[in-house]
């Protein structure tokens, strides 16, 4: 009840209530000229302008589709050439494979050839010199010991 009582007290007044608030006079209303007792006086037809013609929304609306084609029609294109690229890129993947493979065989074959070489050179009767000696291609000198070989 105590809650009722100050809220009851905190509330203003109504403004009739309100001591010395008198209420304000209301103005005059007149009539503006053009109003309705001057169209009473003129005839009851007179000439309208044509309503305006609404635009067509056929142009916006063919911009529109033909942005949408472009579009997908752009889609369709970077698709098709996206999946062309990745044909190309896997056949270019296998032909790597096989230069890969190509060239370790060759590798290998390489090595082979490099380990039976002392044994072929023996077979053809070479003999291994202990002071190898060279020759210099640019003026044909003879660089090393120039010892005769001793043969089989």
């Amino acid at each position: 009840m105590s809650a009722l009582r100050s809220t009851a007290a905190a509330r203003p007044l109504p403004r009739t209530a309100r001591p010395g608030a008198a209420p304000a006079p209301r103005p005059t209303l007149t009539a503006l000229p053009g109003g309705a007792t001057e169209r009473a006086a003129r005839s009851r037809l007179e000439l309208v302008r044509a309503p305006l013609q609404a635009r067509s929304r056929v142009p916006f609306l063919v911009v529109c589709m033909s942005v949408l084609g472009l579009a997908l029609l752009c889609a369709l294109l970077v698709n098709t050439t996206m999946a062309q690229n990745s044909y190309e890129m896997s056949n270019l993947r296998r032909e790597v494979g096989q230069v890969r493979q190509d060239t370790q065989r060759l590798q290998a074959a390489v090595l082979d050839a490099e380990a039976s070489l002392p044994d072929q050179a023996r077979r053809l009767g070479m003999v291994e010199s202990p002071a190898p000696s060279m020759v210099r291609l640019s003026d044909g000198a003879v660089v090393g010991a120039t010892g005769e070989g001793t043969g089989q």
